[in-house]
């Protein structure tokens, strides 16, 4: 078992790399109205200040993931936090609005190498021992970080304008990377590191793609995972949509609010920890896919609920609807990591992950662009139609996973995962395949991970 001093710095470690990343990757998203003045833009085109950050990282996590096989975790994770920070620093700089986006690409590369690291990196400084502390002190740094860098860039743009938001954001994200590099011990080395010759490291890399694509197959041959897959795009993507547009609403009349109170709304997001508890429990009594569809549905509601002009209703309305998201993705995930095959767990985790940031980035754009050009009751019927036909697909998922087979073997109910005991652990014997995303191995451990 690890020292407790070393456990006590990995632990501060990986909290500060998480508001770091996060931070930095959703700091855009409450002065998207300020992006919009300032470069003549519609919602749909500031958005993409927060799509290609969120779109580079989906694209970018699986293969970064990879890349720590051979030169190891930590430097991974070191590159990642450091070069985020120094993009945010860069982004007050762009000299213009194309060129913002190609340093938001970046960033959001950069910013994938913690995410599709950090957990790997944490189970093999730990085995199970003092693994779930470390895993709850890094998801409370994501959780900690998406919604500092919102508040920090929401409540200095009004004194300081956009560009000095980002670079507040920016201050916030060095800090904690200065963290990290200081406090972050030395993990395994790569897979591939070391090796007796170039021969045999050859052969062993042909053997780890061989696993990697058949672990693929895998992960999407079975219906109830192409299910889960479709709940993070779908539901994603109305989620982002909703609160890339939101500023825009309330900013706008007949609200005017100004951007700081604006950006009050992002608190909601602290019912994410809340409903992802309770939705362990709610599928330990009704099931999977009735819980699952229920939050779903009940997203809906939420959204239905800011329609009027009314700021309490619309408040209300964001609260309701993100605590639906947030069970409704917590049941979704833990579904499908119940359901990963057994050589193919990192690759059910990778494009689960993938699906959810894609989501994320395409959802976040187009609902944007709907909202500009058709206004805020079109962009609600849009999100309805996504989050019902995510809904349909999982009660259509009946046909071939029942709410009695859904939960095969004991459940594992410590912070509300449902996971059979059976999945708990991979054998050694097992092809290697790509590491587990961080929501992943937090899920197997009894952790929620709210975006």
């Amino acid at each position: 078992m690890p020292a407790t001093g070393t456990t006590r710095r990995v632990t501060i470690a990986v909290a500060a790399a998480g508001i770091s990343s996060f931070a930095l990757l959703y700091a855009p998203q409450p002065v998207l109205p300020q992006l919009a003045e300032q470069y003549h833009l519609d919602p749909g085109g500031a958005s993409l200040a927060v799509s290609v950050a969120t779109g580079a990282l989906a694209i970018a996590v699986l293969p970064i993931a990879a890349l720590s096989e051979i030169v190891g975790r930590r430097p991974v994770i070191i590159a990642s936090v450091v070069s985020a920070a120094v993009f945010g620093f860069l982004l007050p700089l762009a000299p213009s609005y194309p060129a913002l986006l190609v340093l938001r690409a970046l960033q959001g590369v950069a910013i994938a190498g913690f995410p599709g690291v950090a957990a790997a990196y944490l189970a093999e400084r730990f085995g199970k021992a003092g693994l779930a502390a470390a895993v709850g002190a890094m998801v409370a740094g994501n959780t900690v970080g998406g919604m500092v860098g919102r508040l920090a860039a929401g409540f200095t743009a009004g004194p300081f304008g956009y560009h000095g938001a980002l670079v507040v954001v920016a201050v916030i994200g060095l800090v904690c990377a200065v963290v990290t590099v200081v406090a972050l011990p030395p993990g395994e080395q790569g897979t591939f590191a070391v090796t007796s010759g170039d021969r045999r490291r050859s052969e062993e890399l042909r053997g780890h793609g061989r696993a990697v694509l058949a672990g693929l197959g895998a992960a999407v041959r079975k219906p109830v995972l192409l299910v889960q897959y479709a709940v993070a795009l779908l539901a994603m993507g109305s989620f982002v949509a909703l609160y890339n547009a939101a500023g825009f609403r309330l900013t706008g009349e007949p609200l005017d609010l100004s951007p700081a109170i604006a950006s009050l709304v992002f608190l909601a997001y602290a019912m994410g920890a809340v409903s992802s508890a309770t939705a362990g429990k709610l599928v330990g009594r009704f099931g999977r896919r009735r819980s699952l569809a229920g939050a779903l549905v009940l997203t809906i509601a939420g959204a239905a609920l800011t329609l009027p002009d009314s700021l309490p209703l619309v408040i209300a309305g964001f609260v309701v609807l993100t605590g639906a998201f947030f069970a409704a993705h917590s049941v979704a995930n833990g579904w499908a990591a119940a359901e990963a095959p057994e050589n193919a767990r990192g690759q059910v985790g990778g494009l689960y992950t993938l699906s959810y940031y894609l989501g994320s980035s395409i959802g976040g754009a187009v609902g944007a662009t709907v909202y500009g050009h058709a206004g805020w009751t079109w962009l609600i019927a849009l999100t309805a139609c996504w989050l019902a036909f995510a809904a349909a697909a999982v009660v259509s998922v009946a046909s071939v996973v029942t709410d009695q087979g859904d939960s095969k073997g004991p459940l594992l109910r410590d912070g509300g995962d449902q996971q059979p005991a059976t999945h708990r652990q991979q054998r050694r014997d097992q092809p290697l395949v790509l590491p587990e995303g961080p929501r992943d191995l937090a899920q197997r451990q009894g952790v929620r991970i709210p975006p």
